[in-house]
Protein backbone atom coordinates (compact mmCIF):
# COMPACT_ATOMS: atom_id res chain seq x y z
CA UNK A 1 0.00 0.00 0.00
CA UNK A 2 1.01 3.73 -0.82
CA UNK A 3 2.56 5.47 1.98
CA UNK A 4 0.63 8.21 1.81
CA UNK A 5 1.87 12.17 2.71
CA UNK A 6 -0.30 14.94 3.18
CA UNK A 7 0.78 18.59 3.21
CA UNK A 8 -1.51 20.95 5.51
CA UNK A 9 -2.44 23.59 7.65
CA UNK A 10 -5.20 26.20 7.67
CA UNK A 11 -3.52 29.25 6.96
CA UNK A 12 -2.81 30.48 3.13
CA UNK A 13 0.42 31.44 1.96
CA UNK A 14 2.98 28.91 3.70
CA UNK A 15 4.40 27.53 0.86
CA UNK A 16 1.93 24.01 0.69
CA UNK A 17 2.01 23.70 -3.29
CA UNK A 18 5.79 24.64 -3.25
CA UNK A 19 6.42 22.16 -0.87
CA UNK A 20 4.18 19.40 -2.11
CA UNK A 21 5.13 19.99 -5.89
CA UNK A 22 9.06 19.59 -4.84
CA UNK A 23 8.59 16.88 -2.49
CA UNK A 24 6.33 14.99 -5.20
CA UNK A 25 9.10 15.98 -7.61
CA UNK A 26 12.08 15.06 -5.61
CA UNK A 27 10.55 11.44 -4.52
CA UNK A 28 9.76 10.89 -8.71
CA UNK A 29 13.42 11.47 -9.40
CA UNK A 30 14.71 9.28 -6.72
CA UNK A 31 13.53 6.10 -8.14
CA UNK A 32 9.70 6.32 -6.85
CA UNK A 33 6.16 6.54 -8.23
CA UNK A 34 4.40 9.33 -6.45
CA UNK A 35 1.10 10.15 -7.16
CA UNK A 36 -0.55 13.64 -6.58
CA UNK A 37 -4.10 15.03 -5.25
CA UNK A 38 -5.47 18.61 -4.78
CA UNK A 39 -8.13 19.00 -2.36
CA UNK A 40 -8.19 22.54 -2.51
CA UNK A 41 -10.97 22.41 -4.70
CA UNK A 42 -11.16 26.10 -5.45
CA UNK A 43 -7.69 27.51 -6.62
CA UNK A 44 -6.22 23.81 -7.26
CA UNK A 45 -2.40 25.78 -7.34
CA UNK A 46 -0.94 22.01 -6.91
CA UNK A 47 -2.89 20.78 -9.80
CA UNK A 48 -2.30 23.66 -11.87
CA UNK A 49 1.20 23.50 -10.55
CA UNK A 50 1.32 20.08 -12.38
CA UNK A 51 -0.71 21.22 -15.33
CA UNK A 52 1.92 24.16 -16.10
CA UNK A 53 4.64 21.29 -16.04
CA UNK A 54 2.54 19.39 -18.35
CA UNK A 55 2.09 22.27 -20.70
CA UNK A 56 5.59 23.33 -20.56
CA UNK A 57 7.18 19.76 -20.90
CA UNK A 58 4.79 19.25 -24.35
CA UNK A 59 5.80 22.40 -25.80
CA UNK A 60 9.29 22.08 -25.03
CA UNK A 61 9.66 18.10 -25.73
CA UNK A 62 11.14 17.39 -22.72
CA UNK A 63 10.61 14.23 -20.92
CA UNK A 64 11.09 15.27 -17.14
CA UNK A 65 10.32 13.01 -13.69
CA UNK A 66 6.60 13.92 -13.06
CA UNK A 67 4.39 12.57 -10.09
CA UNK A 68 1.61 11.22 -11.22
CA UNK A 69 -1.94 14.02 -10.78
CA UNK A 70 -5.13 12.64 -10.13
CA UNK A 71 -8.48 14.89 -9.79
CA UNK A 72 -11.28 13.91 -7.39
CA UNK A 73 -13.44 11.88 -9.28
CA UNK A 74 -17.44 12.81 -9.99
CA UNK A 75 -19.46 10.54 -8.39
CA UNK A 76 -23.30 9.38 -8.90
CA UNK A 77 -24.84 10.47 -5.66
CA UNK A 78 -27.09 7.78 -6.29
CA UNK A 79 -25.19 5.18 -5.01
CA UNK A 80 -24.20 7.10 -1.89
CA UNK A 81 -25.16 4.85 1.24
CA UNK A 82 -27.33 6.76 3.92
CA UNK A 83 -25.83 9.55 5.50
CA UNK A 84 -22.37 9.01 3.31
CA UNK A 85 -20.26 12.45 2.38
CA UNK A 86 -20.19 12.99 -1.51
CA UNK A 87 -16.67 14.82 -0.78
CA UNK A 88 -15.53 11.12 1.59
CA UNK A 89 -16.58 9.29 -1.57
CA UNK A 90 -14.70 11.06 -4.05
CA UNK A 91 -11.34 11.20 -1.81
CA UNK A 92 -12.11 7.83 -1.10
CA UNK A 93 -12.24 6.82 -4.59
CA UNK A 94 -9.43 8.73 -6.14
CA UNK A 95 -7.00 7.15 -2.83
CA UNK A 96 -8.23 3.50 -3.66
CA UNK A 97 -8.00 4.12 -7.46
CA UNK A 98 -3.81 4.97 -7.46
CA UNK A 99 -3.05 3.63 -4.00
CA UNK A 100 -1.56 -0.07 -5.86
CA UNK A 101 -0.05 1.74 -8.19
CA UNK A 102 2.48 4.21 -6.33
CA UNK A 103 4.69 3.77 -3.55
CA UNK A 104 3.45 7.45 -2.26
CA UNK A 105 0.51 9.04 -2.82
CA UNK A 106 0.60 13.32 -1.93
CA UNK A 107 -2.19 15.26 -0.62
CA UNK A 108 -2.44 18.99 -0.69
CA UNK A 109 -4.51 20.65 1.40
CA UNK A 110 -6.24 23.92 1.25
CA UNK A 111 -5.33 26.55 3.61
CA UNK A 112 -8.90 26.56 5.43
CA UNK A 113 -11.04 23.89 7.31
CA UNK A 114 -12.61 21.64 5.03
CA UNK A 115 -13.99 18.62 5.42
CA UNK A 116 -11.98 17.27 2.91
CA UNK A 117 -8.77 18.82 4.41
CA UNK A 118 -10.01 16.91 7.74
CA UNK A 119 -10.60 13.72 6.32
CA UNK A 120 -7.31 13.66 4.32
CA UNK A 121 -5.64 14.39 8.00
CA UNK A 122 -6.62 11.46 9.15
CA UNK A 123 -5.29 9.21 6.11
CA UNK A 124 -2.14 10.75 6.78
CA UNK A 125 1.18 8.36 7.38
CA UNK A 126 3.09 11.25 7.20
CA UNK A 127 1.75 15.13 7.97
CA UNK A 128 3.77 17.90 6.53
CA UNK A 129 2.67 21.22 7.65
CA UNK A 130 4.77 24.00 6.34
CA UNK A 131 5.15 27.68 8.73
CA UNK A 132 5.85 30.66 7.70
CA UNK A 133 8.52 31.80 10.56
CA UNK A 134 6.02 34.18 12.58
CA UNK A 135 3.95 34.03 15.08
CA UNK A 136 0.83 34.89 13.19
CA UNK A 137 1.72 31.31 11.76
CA UNK A 138 2.30 30.19 15.20
CA UNK A 139 -0.70 31.03 16.44
CA UNK A 140 -2.36 28.68 14.01
CA UNK A 141 -0.64 25.64 16.33
CA UNK A 142 -0.85 26.72 19.57
CA UNK A 143 -1.42 30.22 21.99
CA UNK A 144 1.29 32.20 23.12
CA UNK A 145 0.99 34.59 25.90
CA UNK A 146 2.65 37.57 23.79
CA UNK A 147 4.02 39.34 27.31
CA UNK A 148 5.94 35.96 28.97
CA UNK A 149 5.68 34.11 25.54
CA UNK A 150 3.88 31.16 27.70
CA UNK A 151 2.46 28.98 25.49
CA UNK A 152 -1.61 28.94 26.81
CA UNK A 153 -2.66 26.13 25.13
CA UNK A 154 -3.45 24.44 21.26
CA UNK A 155 -4.99 26.00 18.72
CA UNK A 156 -7.29 25.03 16.03
CA UNK A 157 -5.14 23.44 13.85
CA UNK A 158 -3.19 21.54 16.79
CA UNK A 159 -6.70 20.27 17.52
CA UNK A 160 -7.81 18.71 14.30
CA UNK A 161 -4.38 16.76 13.92
CA UNK A 162 -5.28 15.36 17.53
CA UNK A 163 -8.73 14.35 16.51
CA UNK A 164 -6.82 12.67 13.35
CA UNK A 165 -4.60 10.94 15.42
CA UNK A 166 -7.47 9.46 17.74
CA UNK A 167 -9.29 8.20 14.20
CA UNK A 168 -6.54 6.48 13.49
CA UNK A 169 -5.71 5.22 16.60
CA UNK A 170 -9.10 3.89 16.77
CA UNK A 171 -9.38 1.82 13.07
CA UNK A 172 -5.47 -0.07 14.61
CA UNK A 173 -3.35 2.65 12.43
CA UNK A 174 0.04 3.82 12.65
CA UNK A 175 0.92 7.17 14.63
CA UNK A 176 0.63 10.17 12.22
CA UNK A 177 4.88 11.43 11.74
CA UNK A 178 4.11 14.91 12.15
CA UNK A 179 6.90 17.21 10.71
CA UNK A 180 6.49 21.33 10.73
CA UNK A 181 8.37 23.08 8.19
CA UNK A 182 9.57 26.68 9.31
CA UNK A 183 9.79 28.29 5.29
CA UNK A 184 10.59 31.67 4.50
CA UNK A 185 13.84 31.50 7.23
CA UNK A 186 15.62 35.09 7.38
CA UNK A 187 19.06 34.66 6.41
CA UNK A 188 20.10 36.62 9.29
CA UNK A 189 19.94 34.86 12.97
CA UNK A 190 17.36 37.37 14.23
CA UNK A 191 15.66 37.52 17.45
CA UNK A 192 12.08 36.67 16.01
CA UNK A 193 13.79 34.07 14.57
CA UNK A 194 15.61 32.59 17.65
CA UNK A 195 12.24 32.98 19.32
CA UNK A 196 9.93 31.14 16.80
CA UNK A 197 12.57 28.27 17.39
CA UNK A 198 12.53 28.30 20.75
CA UNK A 199 8.84 28.27 20.91
CA UNK A 200 8.58 25.64 17.85
CA UNK A 201 10.81 23.48 20.26
CA UNK A 202 8.85 23.93 22.92
CA UNK A 203 5.50 23.10 21.35
CA UNK A 204 6.81 19.90 19.90
CA UNK A 205 7.94 18.43 22.98
CA UNK A 206 4.12 19.15 24.72
CA UNK A 207 1.92 18.11 21.04
CA UNK A 208 4.28 15.55 19.21
CA UNK A 209 5.86 17.21 15.74
CA UNK A 210 9.37 16.87 14.54
CA UNK A 211 10.50 20.30 13.06
CA UNK A 212 12.41 20.98 10.04
CA UNK A 213 13.75 23.66 7.80
CA UNK A 214 12.03 24.75 4.83
CA UNK A 215 13.10 26.80 1.92
CA UNK A 216 14.31 30.50 2.61
CA UNK A 217 12.00 33.06 1.15
CA UNK A 218 13.92 33.30 -2.63
CA UNK A 219 12.81 34.77 -6.09
CA UNK A 220 13.46 31.82 -8.00
CA UNK A 221 10.13 29.56 -6.63
CA UNK A 222 7.94 32.83 -7.95
CA UNK A 223 9.95 32.13 -11.38
CA UNK A 224 9.70 28.21 -11.67
CA UNK A 225 5.54 27.88 -10.85
CA UNK A 226 4.75 29.27 -14.52
CA UNK A 227 6.10 26.21 -16.13
CA UNK A 228 5.77 23.99 -13.58
CA UNK A 229 9.35 23.17 -13.03
CA UNK A 230 11.00 22.53 -9.70
CA UNK A 231 15.09 23.08 -8.41
CA UNK A 232 15.39 19.83 -9.68
CA UNK A 233 15.05 20.38 -13.07
CA UNK A 234 17.03 23.47 -14.05
CA UNK A 235 20.25 21.96 -15.04
CA UNK A 236 18.01 19.42 -17.66
CA UNK A 237 16.83 22.93 -19.31
CA UNK A 238 19.79 24.25 -20.00
CA UNK A 239 20.32 26.47 -16.87
CA UNK A 240 24.23 25.66 -16.41
CA UNK A 241 26.19 27.05 -13.52
CA UNK A 242 23.28 27.46 -11.07
CA UNK A 243 24.07 30.53 -9.02
CA UNK A 244 24.81 30.36 -5.44
CA UNK A 245 21.12 30.78 -4.02
CA UNK A 246 19.96 28.32 -6.10
CA UNK A 247 22.55 25.81 -5.30
CA UNK A 248 21.63 26.22 -1.58
CA UNK A 249 17.80 25.65 -2.27
CA UNK A 250 19.03 22.36 -3.66
CA UNK A 251 20.51 22.03 -0.57
CA UNK A 252 17.64 22.98 1.64
CA UNK A 253 15.44 20.46 -0.63
CA UNK A 254 18.02 18.01 0.21
CA UNK A 255 17.73 18.37 3.70
CA UNK A 256 13.60 18.46 3.87
CA UNK A 257 13.67 15.04 2.32
CA UNK A 258 16.06 13.69 4.60
CA UNK A 259 14.30 15.55 7.59
CA UNK A 260 10.91 13.66 6.33
CA UNK A 261 12.34 10.43 7.10
CA UNK A 262 10.38 8.67 4.72
CA UNK A 263 10.59 4.76 4.09
CA UNK A 264 13.21 3.74 1.57
CA UNK A 265 13.80 7.39 0.80
CA UNK A 266 17.60 8.75 0.63
CA UNK A 267 17.99 11.85 -0.62
CA UNK A 268 20.57 11.53 -3.24
CA UNK A 269 20.23 14.21 -5.81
Amino acid sequence: MAHIIVVGNEKGGSGKSTTSMHVATALVRLGHRVGGIDLDLRQKSFGRYVENREAFLKNSRLDLPSPEYRDLPEIDQSTLEPGENLNDRRLSAAVSGIEREVDFILIDCPGSHTRLSQVAHSLADTLITPLNDSFVDFDLLARIDGETNRILGPSVYSEMVWNARQLRAQAGLKPIDWIVVRNRLGAQQMHNKKKMGDALENLAKRIGFRVAPGFSERVIFRELFPRGLTLLDLKDIGVGGLNLSNVAARQELRDLIGALQLPGVEPDF
